[in-house]
């Protein structure tokens, strides 16, 4: 993937195409366009028969310019990139900043192409995209173009397999407020690919994202528990209470009516405070705090317990 940058410092996730699809894609445009040329040649041909060599040759090389150079660049222009055969392998021309191309950029393409394409049988332009990063060939050099995939293939997103049965409900009290998104994702990832990776490999990663969960959970490492069915059920829990959240209904919505007015105390009320003329409001005012211990040091992170096998 090519990270290009534009003027609005954002990043742009391109997918530069490679000299196989390319060169498809090639062949196709010129299937068309020498298809087109050969027959309009032998129109002109016929038509141009009572003409001079010189008026002849003339006609051929202004239906050679036209056809062969004229054509692509018009098609390219008009289309923003996307020739027929480019629009058939899923391709498109844009700028390197990912915009759109114009005229200009299309003409150079199209000048070059007359060298590196036509007269040298496309030799020139599979070694110079064989050898740039991103597979351009000299006119998206010259031109500040590249050829990107439109179409690429989604991903499919793998399911985290279950925990095993004895362990549901057992991470209810966990508390996850602390562990971030990237350790989610970590964890996630490695759960739905663990059964590509090699054991002694696999072992000792669930053993690292377990450590660093129960490091962010502040709850002791479960004994008897393996790494990965600790991971499991722990995201299984996740899961669980945010289906919860999302299920839980709304809050009603406050009354509109009258609010009723305080109500009088025929008598001082122990403990009130001087003046009040009502009754006090239950869990108003909090009782003394209770004297907190001294914190010890913090000490350095201990491991969760989790350990690859050897």
């Amino acid at each position: 993937m090519s990270d290009l940058v534009t003027g609005d410092a954002v990043v742009l996730g391109l997918r530069p195409a490679r000299l196989p699809s390319r060169a498809l894609a090639i062949l196709l445009d010129l299937a068309v366009y020498v298809t087109g040329y050969v027959l309009v040649s032998i129109g002109l041909t016929l038509a141009t028969a009572s003409l001079d060599d010189a008026a002849q040759a003339a006609v051929a090389v202004a239906s050679f310019l036209l056809l062969l150079v004229g054509v692509p660049i018009a098609v390219e222009t008009l289309s923003h990139g996307r020739s027929l055969g480019k629009l058939a392998c899923g391709l498109r021309v844009v700028r390197d900043d990912g915009g759109p191309i114009r005229f200009r950029h299309a003409l150079v393409r199209g000048a070059m192409g007359v060298v590196e394409l036509l007269m040298t049988f496309g030799s020139v332009a599979c070694i110079a995209s064989l050898v740039s990063a991103r597979g351009r060939r000299l006119g998206d050099v010259f031109a500040g173009t590249l050829v990107v995939r439109e179409r690429v293939p989604g991903a499919r997103v793998m399911p985290v397999p279950p925990p095993p049965p004895w362990l549901a409900g057992r991470f209810t009290g966990l508390d996850l407020s602390a562990v971030p998104d990237g350790l989610w994702l970590a964890i996630r990832q490695y759960l739905t690919r663990m059964n590509q990776l090699d054991p002694q490999v696999g072992a000792a990663m669930a053993a690292r994202l377990a450590d660093d969960l129960v490091l962010r959970t502040g709850a002791p490492p479960p004994v008897g528990v393996p790494a990965a069915a600790f991971l499991m059920a722990v995201v299984h829990e996740r899961q669980s209470r945010d289906a919860a959240r999302a299920l839980r209904p709304a809050a009603p919505a406050p009354s509109t009516g009258p609010v009723p007015g305080p109500v009088p105390v025929p008598g001082p009320v122990p403990g009130a405070m001087p003046g009040a003329g009502q009754a006090p409001v239950p869990g108003a005012y909090a009782a003394p705090p209770a004297p907190v211990a001294p914190v010890p040091p913090a000490e350095a992170p201990r491991a969760g317990g989790f350990a690859p096998p050897a």
